[in-house]
């Protein structure tokens, strides 16, 4: 099966199921650099990066390139109000994506309209401000799998078109039984985000065929070229 996608996907459009992602706080210019190279040359769907980074990266590549960026990142407790100032500041600097985390504090209170409040007041000034994607990291980690399904029914009713495994900073990373959980139970109601640990083309395509619509990961470069070397072999 997993020999099938990789004859029958070219790399370029294995490429487009990536977001190449940077946001490490020790990251240099050196580093961004690459990064920008990188999606350019293999054509991820975006470069995800911290807001404040992403003037300096459009500086550097102009418009040839998709961005997105982190919203309430990494714990997502910041209040609404912060939460929708960084999408207008996103929309201002011409941010195609936002990937925002779940206030995973009042979901474990079980304080539900809450946690669906914020998310609808993100996803409002989103789109009516022109972001094409947003996405919702309920941080599958740190959650049962009761709460992941009630997590991904929050994601839903906001109107969100992603939800997200993980941020890849609070301890754990995505899972093949998380995505499969996650992309039943949606029901094509939202796609389903796979990120965080996420380092080797076979391991992306596992969970592209577990029902991922997106991969997230640092190691988009080692991966495509992974998946090359393999596509050629076949």
């Amino acid at each position: 099966m997993i020999q099938e996608f990789i004859s029958r996907i070219k790399p370029s459009e294995f490429a487009q199921y990536i977001d190449h992602t940077l946001l490490k706080p020790d990251a240099d210019y050196k580093l961004l650099e690459k990064y920008i190279d990188d999606t350019k040359r293999y054509g991820f769907k975006t470069l995800v990066l911290p807001l404040s980074l992403i003037p300096l990266a459009r500086e550097i590549a102009g418009n040839t390139i998709r961005f997105a960026t982190v919203i309430g990142f990494p714990h997502g407790n910041t209040s609404t109000s912060v939460k929708v100032y960084e999408v207008l500041q996103s929309v201002e600097y011409g941010v195609s994506e936002v990937d925002m985390v779940m206030n995973i504090n009042l979901f474990k209170m079980k304080r539900f309209n809450e946690v669906l409040k914020d998310m609808v007041e993100v996803v409002a000034v989103a789109k009516k401000n022109g972001v094409e994607i947003v996405k919702v990291i309920i941080e599958t980690a740190l959650l049962s799998d009761d709460e992941k399904l009630k997590a991904t029914d929050l994601v839903i009713e906001s109107g969100t078109d992603y939800v997200k495994t993980n941020t890849g900073f609070l301890g754990g990373g995505a899972t093949i039984h998380d995505v499969t959980l996650l992309y039943n139970h949606s029901r094509g109601r939202v796609k389903v985000k796979a990120s965080g640990g996420i380092r080797h083309a076979l391991d992306a395509v596992a969970f592209i065929q577990a029902g991922a619509a997106r991969i997230g990961t640092s190691s988009g470069d080692k991966i495509i070229e992974e998946y090359i070397r393999l596509h050629e072999s076949l």
